[in-house]
């Protein structure tokens, strides 16, 4: 099953500043569902924590 990629909005620590990202939703082991990509400017890993999905 793959993933499709969405524009998110997030931080990057590296470049200081806040950035649109190509991402795609994870659950992480505590069970939040977190968006992960790459700065398009510096490609250092960004994360966005997203809410609860709706079920």
């Amino acid at each position: 099953m793959s993933q499709a990629t969405e524009v998110y909005n997030g931080y990057c620590v590296k470049c200081r500043d806040k950035r649109d990202f190509e991402g795609e939703v994870v659950v992480s082991d505590s069970g939040r569902r977190m968006a992960k990509g790459l700065c398009p400017r510096c490609g250092t890993k960004m994360n966005r924590i997203l809410g609860k999905a709706a079920s």
